[in-house]
């Protein structure tokens, strides 16, 4: 017969799994009132608190620092207060007067489980420390305090509740011990700042590598390249993600385990998302960097998952169990790095480009940019937006085909740059970086709509309101763009270009549209459009 007490540690383990699907505030909220919240506390990965202290915030969570054993505190601390090899000392302040409650005992732990070193620099920068054998009329300016033996004043050098934090913090150490607090001050004064702070980084690496921060050289590998085409799915080829939406493969590979296993792949994930980190250089702490890159470490899992499975969520537990997710994270990185070797090549070929800019469209040279990134991201088609991590390997299909397109558009640029491209770009007073292909192709479809020529030029302000009027017309409260815009641009372009496909049709409306976007509503409103607020064509003169 199985006792009560047997059954504790699979009941703590539910908890834990249950809090973990909870939003931020209700995990920290049911951490407090669950009945043996202090010692559930203390079992939690320190930086599975930290992360609900961060989300929920430091000032509504004084319970959990408090509740936290001297070594989750000092992981807190570590994650909290570093930028890269400088500590912030305000922010030691602030953990520390978090983690002050009712039980002096165990605030002293705390407090005395901090490197001396992370101490002293506080008090370095937070505090000037006068001798008062060498000068007893020392002149302050700050709220002062004398050691008991007469021989330091300390003179605060902030000032509110943090002066009143550091204060109290003193007499702790007055209290603590008398003597060590004079030896402590007396390093205080004469140790160099770049000494402690450097020593106190060393101590503060070893214990992230101890929670599964791993050097630069060792994280980085979880960026390396695996052949996608060894690891074919199970069961059948390579299929693309259903067309209905994201599969949400990570969480199907949950499922589909048991409690031990989802343990398990709970601390592969975190020791993956700490790899992550570490190779881009993030801090550890920074609640930002936490979720950009545990949602982009999720990503890149459910594009691998999705390669082995063929995109069947019943798989991905399997899946799991099979590999070890660091490999799953190199499958999905590695068929984006095999999109970008593309891109790379495509970059090679003669007339991709002109100087440093590709002969495309915007939209199609945001999506090049993007996937020649170190780390190949998704351009998002909203002007000024930042790229985001592929989702799915219909993605990756897509931004393939990308490629063609991009084909055909240098395959029309070109020919309209002629033999001698930098001439023409000389035309329009900027370099084609400035200027932007688009742009140009949109001087040349405004100057074929209204004269019926082909010709690379900036386009005459003379002719703006017959542009406006061919090509834009009211419908309702509405502009729109009339039913024949662009045909006389694409009859001209079409005789002219003989070797344009398809896209030609596709690029002449995506300049249309752009113009509709940028000066319509002004045609609309006025009838005339003022040149200098128009973006999207190059005006001469303007």
């Amino acid at each position: 017969m199985t006792s009560a007490g047997d059954n504790r540690p699979s009941a703590r383990a539910e908890l834990v799994r249950r809090l973990s699907e909870l939003g931020p505030r209700k995990r920290a909220l049911a951490m407090l009132e669950t009945v043996d919240g202090r010692p559930l506390v203390a079992t939690l990965p320190a930086e599975d608190v930290y992360s609900t202290i961060l989300d929920v915030g430091l000032a509504d969570s004084t319970e959990l620092v408090q509740w936290s054993t001297a070594e989750q505190f000092v992981t807190y601390v570590d994650l909290a207060s570093w930028q890269k090899d400088r500590v912030d000392p305000l922010e030691v302040l602030h953990w520390l007067r978090a983690a002050r409650g009712d039980d002096d005992q165990a605030f002293i732990q705390k407090l005395s489980s901090l490197d001396i070193e992370l101490l002293e620099l506080m008090y370095k920068k937070l505090a000037r420390i006068h001798d008062l054998a060498e000068n007893p009329d020392v002149d302050t300016e700050g709220v002062t305090l004398e050691t008991p033996d007469g021989k330091f004043l300390v003179e605060f050098l902030i000032e509110g509740v943090d002066e009143a934090a550091l204060r109290r913090l003193t007499f702790d150490l007055m209290a603590h011990n008398p003597f060590e607090l004079s030896r402590f001050l007396e390093a205080v004064r004469w140790e160099l700042p770049t000494e402690i702070e450097e020593a106190a980084y060393q101590f503060r690496q070893a214990r992230l590598q101890d929670l599964g921060f791993p050097p630069l050289e060792e994280a980085a590998k979880v960026f390396a390249w695996v052949d996608p085409e060894k690891l074919a799915p199970a069961g059948g080829g390579v299929g693309l993600a259903a067309a209905q939406g994201h599969l949400d493969l990570v969480s199907a590979a949950f499922r589909g385990l048991d409690e031990v296993e989802r343990q398990n792949l709970e601390a592969e994930v975190r020791a993956l998302v700490n790899c992550v980190l570490v190779a881009e250089a993030a801090e550890p702490g920074d609640p930002g960097a936490i979720r950009q890159y545990s949602e982009y470490a999720r990503d890149i899992l459910d594009l691998g998952l999705e390669h082995l499975t063929g995109g069947r969520a019943e798989q991905a537990g399997g899946a799991v169990r099979a590999r070890p997710l660091k490999e799953i994270f190199q499958l999905g990185f590695s068929l984006t790095l095999k999109l970008k070797r593309q891109v790379e090549k495509l970059a090679k070929e003669e007339g991709a480009k002109f100087g440093d800019t590709w002969l495309a469209l915007d939209e199609e040279a945001a999506a090049l940019n993007a996937l020649l990134r170190r780390r190949p991201l998704k351009a998002v088609k909203v002007p000024g937006a930042d790229p985001v991590p592929f989702r799915s390997k219909k993605e990756l299909h897509e931004a393939g085909e990308l490629l063609e397109r991009v084909r055909a558009q240098r395959t029309v640029l070109s020919a309209l740059l002629g033999s001698s491209p930098g001439d023409v770009v000389a035309r329009f007073g900027v370099s084609l970086a400035e200027l932007t292909p688009q742009r140009l192709f949109g001087a040349v479809v405004a100057r074929a709509e209204v004269e019926g020529v082909v010709d690379a030029a900036p386009f005459p302000e003379l002719f703006l309101t017959e542009l406006c009027t061919r090509l834009f017309e009211e419908r309702g409260p509405a502009v729109v763009l009339r039913e024949a815009a662009g045909r006389r641009a694409l009859d001209a372009l079409r005789g002219s270009l003989t070797q344009a496909g398809a896209e030609l049709d596709t690029m002449v409306q995506r300049v249309l549209q752009g113009f509709l976007k940028d000066f319509g509503a002004a045609w609309q409103k006025d009838g005339r459009v003022d040149a200098k607020r128009v973006l999207a064509l190059p005006i001469a003169g303007q």
